[in-house]
Protein backbone atom coordinates (compact mmCIF):
# COMPACT_ATOMS: atom_id res chain seq x y z
CA UNK A 1 0.00 0.00 0.00
CA UNK A 2 1.15 3.53 -0.72
CA UNK A 3 2.34 5.73 2.10
CA UNK A 4 -0.09 8.60 2.81
CA UNK A 5 1.48 11.96 1.98
CA UNK A 6 0.37 15.19 3.63
CA UNK A 7 0.04 18.25 1.45
CA UNK A 8 1.72 21.50 2.40
CA UNK A 9 -1.46 23.04 3.82
CA UNK A 10 -2.07 20.05 6.12
CA UNK A 11 1.51 20.18 7.31
CA UNK A 12 1.23 23.88 8.19
CA UNK A 13 -2.01 23.19 10.07
CA UNK A 14 -0.32 20.61 12.26
CA UNK A 15 2.91 22.49 12.83
CA UNK A 16 1.21 25.82 13.49
CA UNK A 17 -2.43 25.73 14.61
CA UNK A 18 -2.61 22.37 16.37
CA UNK A 19 0.83 22.74 17.92
CA UNK A 20 -0.13 26.18 19.22
CA UNK A 21 -3.39 24.80 20.62
CA UNK A 22 -1.75 22.10 22.73
CA UNK A 23 1.23 24.14 23.93
CA UNK A 24 1.16 27.92 23.90
CA UNK A 25 4.46 28.33 25.77
CA UNK A 26 6.53 25.62 24.06
CA UNK A 27 5.01 26.68 20.73
CA UNK A 28 6.86 30.00 21.03
CA UNK A 29 10.11 28.15 21.71
CA UNK A 30 9.63 25.88 18.70
CA UNK A 31 8.74 28.81 16.45
CA UNK A 32 12.02 30.49 17.40
CA UNK A 33 14.08 27.57 16.13
CA UNK A 34 15.74 27.50 12.69
CA UNK A 35 13.51 25.63 10.19
CA UNK A 36 15.76 22.57 9.95
CA UNK A 37 15.67 22.08 13.71
CA UNK A 38 12.06 23.18 14.14
CA UNK A 39 10.34 20.42 12.16
CA UNK A 40 11.78 17.31 13.90
CA UNK A 41 11.34 18.95 17.32
CA UNK A 42 7.72 19.82 16.50
CA UNK A 43 6.90 16.32 15.21
CA UNK A 44 8.43 14.72 18.30
CA UNK A 45 6.47 17.08 20.54
CA UNK A 46 3.16 16.35 18.80
CA UNK A 47 3.67 12.59 19.05
CA UNK A 48 4.61 12.88 22.73
CA UNK A 49 1.65 15.15 23.44
CA UNK A 50 -0.73 12.69 21.79
CA UNK A 51 0.70 9.91 23.97
CA UNK A 52 0.39 12.12 27.06
CA UNK A 53 -3.27 12.83 26.27
CA UNK A 54 -3.93 9.10 26.17
CA UNK A 55 -2.07 8.55 29.44
CA UNK A 56 -3.96 11.35 31.24
CA UNK A 57 -7.49 10.89 29.95
CA UNK A 58 -10.17 10.27 32.57
CA UNK A 59 -12.45 8.76 29.92
CA UNK A 60 -10.64 5.41 30.17
CA UNK A 61 -9.51 3.32 33.16
CA UNK A 62 -5.75 3.33 33.87
CA UNK A 63 -5.17 -0.19 32.55
CA UNK A 64 -6.75 0.62 29.19
CA UNK A 65 -4.78 3.86 29.01
CA UNK A 66 -1.59 1.88 29.60
CA UNK A 67 -2.48 -0.61 26.87
CA UNK A 68 -3.16 2.16 24.38
CA UNK A 69 0.00 4.02 25.39
CA UNK A 70 2.10 0.91 24.78
CA UNK A 71 0.34 0.33 21.47
CA UNK A 72 1.09 3.89 20.38
CA UNK A 73 4.73 3.48 21.41
CA UNK A 74 4.94 0.34 19.28
CA UNK A 75 3.64 2.31 16.29
CA UNK A 76 6.19 5.06 16.91
CA UNK A 77 9.07 2.58 17.18
CA UNK A 78 8.02 0.63 14.06
CA UNK A 79 10.31 1.76 11.20
CA UNK A 80 8.00 0.34 8.52
CA UNK A 81 6.25 2.83 6.16
CA UNK A 82 3.06 4.31 7.59
CA UNK A 83 0.50 2.69 5.31
CA UNK A 84 -3.29 2.40 5.45
CA UNK A 85 -3.24 -0.55 7.84
CA UNK A 86 -1.14 1.39 10.32
CA UNK A 87 -3.41 4.42 9.88
CA UNK A 88 -6.32 2.23 10.95
CA UNK A 89 -4.34 0.95 13.93
CA UNK A 90 -3.51 4.47 15.11
CA UNK A 91 -7.16 5.45 14.63
CA UNK A 92 -8.23 2.64 16.95
CA UNK A 93 -5.63 3.63 19.56
CA UNK A 94 -6.80 7.25 19.81
CA UNK A 95 -10.53 6.60 19.44
CA UNK A 96 -12.68 7.45 22.44
CA UNK A 97 -9.92 9.39 24.19
CA UNK A 98 -11.21 12.63 25.64
CA UNK A 99 -10.08 14.63 28.66
CA UNK A 100 -13.07 15.68 30.74
CA UNK A 101 -13.16 18.97 32.60
CA UNK A 102 -10.01 20.26 30.90
CA UNK A 103 -9.96 23.59 29.11
CA UNK A 104 -7.45 22.22 26.61
CA UNK A 105 -9.62 19.24 25.66
CA UNK A 106 -10.75 20.74 22.34
CA UNK A 107 -7.16 21.30 21.21
CA UNK A 108 -6.12 17.84 22.38
CA UNK A 109 -9.08 16.30 20.56
CA UNK A 110 -7.95 18.07 17.39
CA UNK A 111 -4.47 16.64 17.90
CA UNK A 112 -5.78 13.10 18.34
CA UNK A 113 -7.99 13.51 15.28
CA UNK A 114 -4.83 14.49 13.37
CA UNK A 115 -2.64 11.70 14.79
CA UNK A 116 -2.31 9.97 11.43
CA UNK A 117 -1.10 13.23 9.93
CA UNK A 118 1.62 13.47 12.58
CA UNK A 119 2.74 9.93 11.77
CA UNK A 120 2.78 10.90 8.10
CA UNK A 121 5.12 13.79 8.94
CA UNK A 122 7.33 11.34 10.81
CA UNK A 123 7.34 9.08 7.77
CA UNK A 124 8.45 11.93 5.50
CA UNK A 125 11.35 13.02 7.72
CA UNK A 126 14.93 12.05 6.79
CA UNK A 127 15.90 8.67 8.19
CA UNK A 128 18.33 10.15 10.72
CA UNK A 129 15.61 12.43 12.09
CA UNK A 130 13.08 9.58 12.13
CA UNK A 131 15.42 7.51 14.26
CA UNK A 132 15.96 10.38 16.70
CA UNK A 133 12.24 11.12 16.96
CA UNK A 134 11.33 7.48 17.50
CA UNK A 135 13.94 7.14 20.24
CA UNK A 136 13.02 10.25 22.22
CA UNK A 137 9.26 9.66 21.99
CA UNK A 138 9.72 6.06 23.14
CA UNK A 139 11.68 7.30 26.16
CA UNK A 140 9.11 9.97 26.96
CA UNK A 141 6.33 7.39 26.92
CA UNK A 142 8.28 5.33 29.47
CA UNK A 143 7.89 8.25 31.85
CA UNK A 144 4.14 8.21 31.17
CA UNK A 145 4.13 4.46 31.73
CA UNK A 146 5.82 5.01 35.08
CA UNK A 147 3.02 7.37 36.10
CA UNK A 148 0.35 4.83 35.20
CA UNK A 149 2.06 1.92 36.95
CA UNK A 150 3.34 3.75 40.06
CA UNK A 151 0.42 5.90 41.14
CA UNK A 152 -3.22 5.06 41.94
CA UNK A 153 -6.15 6.10 39.74
CA UNK A 154 -6.87 9.81 39.99
CA UNK A 155 -10.33 9.34 41.48
CA UNK A 156 -9.33 6.64 44.00
CA UNK A 157 -8.72 9.07 46.85
CA UNK A 158 -5.33 7.46 47.52
CA UNK A 159 -1.90 9.08 47.24
CA UNK A 160 1.39 7.32 46.45
CA UNK A 161 4.91 8.78 46.48
CA UNK A 162 8.21 8.04 44.80
CA UNK A 163 10.56 6.14 47.08
CA UNK A 164 13.92 7.84 46.59
CA UNK A 165 15.77 10.82 45.18
CA UNK A 166 17.14 8.52 42.48
CA UNK A 167 13.59 7.70 41.39
CA UNK A 168 12.76 11.38 41.03
CA UNK A 169 15.99 12.01 39.13
CA UNK A 170 15.23 9.09 36.80
CA UNK A 171 11.70 10.38 36.29
CA UNK A 172 12.92 13.85 35.30
CA UNK A 173 15.22 12.21 32.76
CA UNK A 174 12.43 10.11 31.24
CA UNK A 175 9.96 12.96 30.84
CA UNK A 176 12.31 15.83 29.94
CA UNK A 177 16.03 15.14 30.36
CA UNK A 178 16.04 12.85 27.34
CA UNK A 179 14.80 15.78 25.25
CA UNK A 180 18.10 17.57 25.94
CA UNK A 181 20.01 14.79 24.21
CA UNK A 182 17.52 14.76 21.33
CA UNK A 183 17.68 18.55 20.97
CA UNK A 184 21.48 18.42 20.85
CA UNK A 185 21.58 15.73 18.19
CA UNK A 186 19.01 17.47 15.99
CA UNK A 187 20.73 20.85 16.37
CA UNK A 188 24.13 19.44 15.42
CA UNK A 189 22.62 17.70 12.40
CA UNK A 190 20.86 20.78 11.02
CA UNK A 191 22.85 23.81 12.20
CA UNK A 192 26.26 24.00 10.46
CA UNK A 193 27.61 26.45 13.05
CA UNK A 194 27.37 23.76 15.73
CA UNK A 195 29.69 21.26 14.08
CA UNK A 196 32.45 22.06 16.59
CA UNK A 197 30.30 21.23 19.59
CA UNK A 198 31.60 18.48 21.85
CA UNK A 199 28.64 16.14 21.32
CA UNK A 200 29.13 14.19 24.55
CA UNK A 201 29.51 17.27 26.76
CA UNK A 202 26.58 19.05 25.13
CA UNK A 203 24.39 16.00 25.43
CA UNK A 204 25.13 15.78 29.16
CA UNK A 205 24.46 19.50 29.63
CA UNK A 206 21.27 19.16 27.58
CA UNK A 207 20.03 16.31 29.75
CA UNK A 208 20.53 18.43 32.86
CA UNK A 209 18.85 21.36 31.10
CA UNK A 210 15.77 19.20 30.59
CA UNK A 211 15.90 17.97 34.19
CA UNK A 212 16.01 21.58 35.41
CA UNK A 213 12.81 22.42 33.56
CA UNK A 214 10.97 19.26 34.60
CA UNK A 215 11.99 19.47 38.24
CA UNK A 216 10.71 23.06 38.28
CA UNK A 217 7.39 21.82 36.88
CA UNK A 218 7.23 19.01 39.44
CA UNK A 219 7.78 21.38 42.35
CA UNK A 220 5.34 23.97 41.02
CA UNK A 221 2.62 21.37 40.42
CA UNK A 222 2.81 19.55 43.78
CA UNK A 223 -0.71 20.66 44.89
CA UNK A 224 -2.37 19.60 41.64
CA UNK A 225 -0.50 16.30 41.39
CA UNK A 226 -1.37 15.38 44.97
CA UNK A 227 -5.05 15.69 44.16
CA UNK A 228 -4.50 13.27 41.29
CA UNK A 229 -2.89 10.74 43.67
CA UNK A 230 0.71 11.55 42.69
CA UNK A 231 3.48 12.69 45.01
CA UNK A 232 6.83 13.06 43.27
CA UNK A 233 8.57 14.24 46.45
CA UNK A 234 10.33 11.13 47.81
CA UNK A 235 8.51 9.51 50.73
CA UNK A 236 11.64 9.04 52.90
CA UNK A 237 12.37 12.77 52.70
CA UNK A 238 8.83 13.55 53.81
CA UNK A 239 9.18 11.03 56.62
CA UNK A 240 12.28 12.87 57.84
CA UNK A 241 9.99 15.88 58.33
CA UNK A 242 7.43 13.63 60.11
CA UNK A 243 5.06 13.89 57.15
CA UNK A 244 3.25 11.45 54.90
CA UNK A 245 2.24 12.13 51.29
CA UNK A 246 -1.36 12.49 52.48
CA UNK A 247 -0.29 15.23 54.92
CA UNK A 248 0.65 17.42 51.96
CA UNK A 249 -3.00 17.61 50.96
CA UNK A 250 -3.43 20.01 53.89
CA UNK A 251 -2.01 23.43 52.88
CA UNK A 252 -1.37 24.14 56.56
CA UNK A 253 1.59 21.74 56.38
CA UNK A 254 3.46 23.93 53.89
CA UNK A 255 5.87 25.18 56.55
CA UNK A 256 6.71 21.71 57.86
CA UNK A 257 7.36 20.45 54.33
CA UNK A 258 9.40 23.47 53.26
CA UNK A 259 12.82 21.85 53.99
CA UNK A 260 12.00 19.16 51.40
CA UNK A 261 10.93 21.80 48.88
CA UNK A 262 14.02 23.92 49.55
CA UNK A 263 16.39 20.99 49.03
CA UNK A 264 14.86 20.23 45.63
CA UNK A 265 14.85 23.87 44.56
CA UNK A 266 18.61 23.84 45.19
CA UNK A 267 18.94 20.72 43.01
CA UNK A 268 17.00 22.51 40.27
CA UNK A 269 19.33 25.52 40.55
CA UNK A 270 22.33 23.25 40.06
CA UNK A 271 20.74 21.87 36.89
CA UNK A 272 20.10 25.43 35.70
CA UNK A 273 23.86 26.02 35.93
CA UNK A 274 24.20 23.34 33.26
CA UNK A 275 21.42 25.01 31.25
CA UNK A 276 23.34 28.29 31.36
CA UNK A 277 26.50 26.53 30.15
CA UNK A 278 24.49 24.97 27.31
CA UNK A 279 23.14 28.35 26.26
CA UNK A 280 26.53 30.05 26.32
CA UNK A 281 28.07 27.22 24.29
CA UNK A 282 25.60 28.06 21.51
CA UNK A 283 27.35 30.50 19.14
CA UNK A 284 26.10 34.08 19.25
CA UNK A 285 25.43 33.88 15.52
CA UNK A 286 22.77 31.20 16.22
CA UNK A 287 20.32 33.79 17.54
CA UNK A 288 17.22 31.65 17.01
CA UNK A 289 18.75 28.74 18.91
CA UNK A 290 19.82 31.05 21.73
CA UNK A 291 16.35 32.52 22.10
CA UNK A 292 14.75 29.06 22.15
CA UNK A 293 17.16 28.04 24.92
CA UNK A 294 17.08 31.31 26.86
CA UNK A 295 13.33 31.68 27.31
CA UNK A 296 12.75 28.44 29.27
CA UNK A 297 15.78 29.18 31.48
CA UNK A 298 14.48 32.61 32.44
CA UNK A 299 10.92 31.38 32.90
CA UNK A 300 12.10 28.42 34.98
CA UNK A 301 14.20 30.57 37.32
CA UNK A 302 11.39 33.12 37.70
CA UNK A 303 9.03 30.26 38.56
CA UNK A 304 11.44 28.97 41.21
CA UNK A 305 11.54 32.43 42.76
CA UNK A 306 7.73 32.55 42.89
CA UNK A 307 7.71 29.10 44.45
CA UNK A 308 10.37 29.95 47.01
CA UNK A 309 8.42 33.06 48.07
CA UNK A 310 5.06 31.26 48.24
CA UNK A 311 4.37 30.40 51.87
CA UNK A 312 1.17 28.69 50.69
CA UNK A 313 2.88 26.54 48.07
CA UNK A 314 0.72 23.53 48.98
CA UNK A 315 -2.51 25.44 48.36
CA UNK A 316 -3.91 24.69 44.88
CA UNK A 317 -5.72 28.04 44.99
CA UNK A 318 -2.42 29.94 45.24
CA UNK A 319 -0.25 28.57 42.40
CA UNK A 320 3.36 29.68 41.93
CA UNK A 321 3.06 31.03 38.41
CA UNK A 322 4.76 33.82 36.50
CA UNK A 323 2.44 36.43 35.05
CA UNK A 324 1.99 36.44 31.29
CA UNK A 325 2.89 40.13 31.18
CA UNK A 326 6.31 39.27 32.69
CA UNK A 327 6.82 36.58 30.07
CA UNK A 328 6.12 38.93 27.17
CA UNK A 329 8.41 41.58 28.65
CA UNK A 330 11.15 39.00 29.13
CA UNK A 331 10.85 37.89 25.52
CA UNK A 332 11.11 41.46 24.27
CA UNK A 333 14.22 42.18 26.33
CA UNK A 334 15.80 38.91 25.27
CA UNK A 335 16.10 40.09 21.67
CA UNK A 336 18.69 42.62 22.83
CA UNK A 337 20.42 40.41 25.37
CA UNK A 338 20.70 37.14 23.43
CA UNK A 339 23.80 38.06 21.36
CA UNK A 340 25.78 39.07 24.47
CA UNK A 341 27.35 36.46 26.75
CA UNK A 342 27.92 39.12 29.39
CA UNK A 343 24.30 40.29 29.46
CA UNK A 344 23.03 36.71 29.55
CA UNK A 345 25.28 35.81 32.48
CA UNK A 346 24.18 38.89 34.41
CA UNK A 347 20.49 38.25 33.72
CA UNK A 348 20.52 34.52 34.53
CA UNK A 349 22.71 34.82 37.60
CA UNK A 350 20.66 37.74 38.86
CA UNK A 351 17.53 35.58 38.76
CA UNK A 352 19.37 32.74 40.44
CA UNK A 353 20.59 35.01 43.25
CA UNK A 354 17.01 36.11 43.89
CA UNK A 355 16.00 32.49 44.45
CA UNK A 356 19.02 31.82 46.68
CA UNK A 357 18.34 34.89 48.82
CA UNK A 358 14.80 33.70 49.50
CA UNK A 359 16.03 30.20 50.36
CA UNK A 360 18.67 31.66 52.67
CA UNK A 361 16.08 33.76 54.46
CA UNK A 362 16.96 37.06 52.82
Amino acid sequence: MATPVMNQVDSRLLLRDILKGVSRSFYLTIRALPPGVRQPVAVAYLLARAADTIADTRALPPQERLERLLALRAEVEDPAPFDELRMEAVGRIVSGVRRRGDGASQAETALLDSACGVFSLLDQAPESDRARIRSVVATLTRGMELDLTTFPAEDSGAVAALQSADELDSYTYLVAGCVGGFWTAVAMAHEPRLVRWDAGRMRDLGVRFGKALQLTNVLRDVPRDLRNGRCYLPEPELASASLTPEDLLDPANAGRARPVLTAWIRVALEHFDAAEAYLLATPRQCLRMRLAELWPILLGLATLEKLARNDAWLDPERPSRVRRRWVYGMMARSLLAAPSDTLLRLWIRGLRRKVERVLDGG
